[in-house]
């Protein structure tokens, strides 16, 4: 059976058995997910139906940020997902159902599981890409405002003087997790996507606090100087 029947039959899964209200993880998002795998995957010597199955199942049990068990999600993902490509896609090769759920266990960054195969760290590095650039950007304020919390300090956007705290202001998530992502790339492809997408996200935060002081046509130079990962 084809990559492309598969991932059909994935979709029409999920359209029929994944009901949740989190639009920052849609079918859109693992298509997304899948679209960026392919490209850190391509000249790989990685299984594609691993990775394939693992980018559309890496969040079938997604908790909300703050949920206590948010750490676990991952976990119950993977377990979730031996379950279902058992009982609903029997044709699917039960060897390499271990392999999927080890890509989906240790995808999460909440979960710090270190991911052991080449499959699995092509899934964790194509699912952390959908926090950087314009595509990250998005979801992480439109993740703020579901859970009602603020954009900004006006005072102190960047926290220079009191301590970074990204559930107080949703601009500090940037430098508590979004920026240290491309250190945490498994691949070198990932990785220069990584520092190619956090570099938006920088430019991003210049233009925020350029604004602030009343610079509405220009960028703060200092925040490029200390934040960009392309400038290091």
């Amino acid at each position: 059976m084809t990559l492309s029947l598969w991932q059909t039959r994935f979709e029409s899964w999920f359209q029929i058995n994944w009901i949740h209200d989190d639009k920052a993880h849609d079918i859109a998002h693992l298509r997304r997910v899948w679209m960026s795998a392919q490209r850190i995957m391509a000249g790989s010597d990685a299984s594609p139906l691993v990775v394939l199955t693992a980018c559309y199942f890496h969040d079938v049990v997604n908790l909300p940020k703050n949920h206590p068990e948010r750490h676990l999600a991952s976990t119950y993902a993977a377990e979730e997902t031996t379950r279902i490509l058992t009982q609903d896609f029997p044709d699917f090769a039960a060897a390499l159902i271990p392999a999927v759920a080890h890509a989906v266990k240790a995808h999460s960054f909440s979960a710090a599981i270190a991911p052991e195969s080449l499959e699995a760290k092509i899934v964790q590095d194509a699912d952390r890409l959908e926090s950087l650039g314009a595509i990250g950007l998005a979801r992480v304020f439109y993740t703020a405002g579901a859970l009602n919390r603020p954009l900004f300090d006006n005072e102190d956007p960047l926290g220079k003087m009191r301590e970074l705290n990204d559930v107080n202001w949703t601009l500090d998530h940037f430098q508590k997790k979004l920026l240290r992502l491309p250190d945490t790339m498994q691949t070198e492809a990932g990785r220069a996507l990584a520092q190619h997408n956090a570099d938006f996200l920088v430019h991003y935060m210049a233009k925020l606090c350029a604004e602030l002081q009343g610079n509405l046509t220009s960028f703060d130079e200092s925040v490029l100087r200390d934040f960009s990962p392309l400038r290091a």
